[in-house]
Parts: structure tokens; C-alpha cells; sequence
């Protein structure tokens, strides 16, 4: 069975029967706390890109992508933080705006999905991911376990994608 050929009753990773309504305001609450939330980490984060102090906290994720080390070049390090801050706030308006247009939020939370995949791509590329005294799979605090939260972030833009796509229907 495909994905589009899913029945609505099918919302989730696993078949469920007919939900209780005290379940189905525990998911709607659940929604609510994933968009939202997410719209929170994308302001939080974005206003931090702002400070030297994210801005230094973030160069050697990009100055070691081969995807983003140009943009050092042609920004500098702060002017280029400062730019992510605008764009992650940008999203986060977006992602927010689902109750009067779900198109918007939908390309919002579809932006924050590239942006984490983009994030994710730092596990392969940024040294000292691996602790080396434990070898792989562990994860140093910092970089390793920092990124790999971006996984579950990147459910929740897709899991809101996905929710103000059927409401823009």
C-alpha cells in the first residue's frame, strides 16, 4: 500500500482503531505541541544566530561543509549567522501561520525539512561527530549529539507539512 493510498484512519506509524474522543484530543494537543513547538526552537535558535556567540557556535559546522564552507566567502562569519537567523525566523512565521494559511505554513514547514536535512549532512562532514574512545556509534556531546536531535526535528516539519497540506485541501 502507498503512502497516498492510506486511509485518514491511518495517521500514524501504526494501525489504530477507532480512537477514543479523550485520544483524539490527546493527538490534536500532540499537533498543536509539535508545531508550535517547533515554531519555538526555529525563533529561539533564529534570534540566537544574531550573537557572536551562535555565530562562533556554528562556524565549524560550516566552515567544514563542502555544501556551505563557500558562504564564509562570501559573507563573513557573522553576516552570514545573522542571515540564517532571518531566514529560520522567516520559517518559523511561516510554519505559525497555519490557522490563516495553511499553503504558507506548508511551504514553512517544508523549508525547516531542507534546513534540517541540511543540518543532518554536518554528522558526515564535521569532524569529532564520533567520540573516539568509543568508537563508532558514539556520539560526541558536541558536534554528534547536538545534530542528531535534527532527525526529530525533521519529523516534526514533515509531520507539519504534511497537516497544513490536508487542511489547505
Amino acid at each position: 500500500m502507498s503512502l497516498a493510498d492510506r486511509q485518514p484512519a491511518e495517521t500514524t506509524c501504526v494501525r489504530k482503531p477507532e480512537a477514543s474522543a479523550w485520544a483524539n484530543q490527546l493527538e490534536f494537543v500532540g499537533r498543536c505541541i509539535l508545531r508550535y513547538g517547533l515554531v519555538l526552537v526555529l525563533l529561539w535558535i533564529g534570534g540566537m544566530k544574531f550573537t557572536a556567540y551562535e555565530a562562533e557556535g556554528i562556524s565549524g559546522l560550516v566552515a567544514n561543509s563542502p555544501g556551505m564552507a563557500w558562504a564564509y566567502q562570501l559573507l563573513g562569519q557573522r553576516e552570514f549567522s545573522a542571515l540564517l537567523g532571518v531566514v529560520e525566523l522567516l520559517i518559523a512565521v511561516m510554519i505559525a501561520s497555519c490557522p490563516l494559511s495553511p499553503k504558507l505554513s506548508a511551504v514553512g514547514s517544508l523549508l525547516a525539512a531542507g534546513m534540517f536535512l541540511t543540518t543532518l549532512s554536518f554528522l558526515l562532514s564535521t569532524p569529532g561527530v564520533v567520540e573516539p574512545s568509543l568508537g563508532f556509534p558514539g556520539l560526541s556531546i558536541v558536534p554528534g549529539q547536538f545534530l542528531i536531535k535534527d532527525v526529530v526535528l525533521l519529523g516534526a516539519a514533515v509531520s507539519t507539512a504534511a497537516e497544513a497540506l490536508q487542511a489547505s485541501r
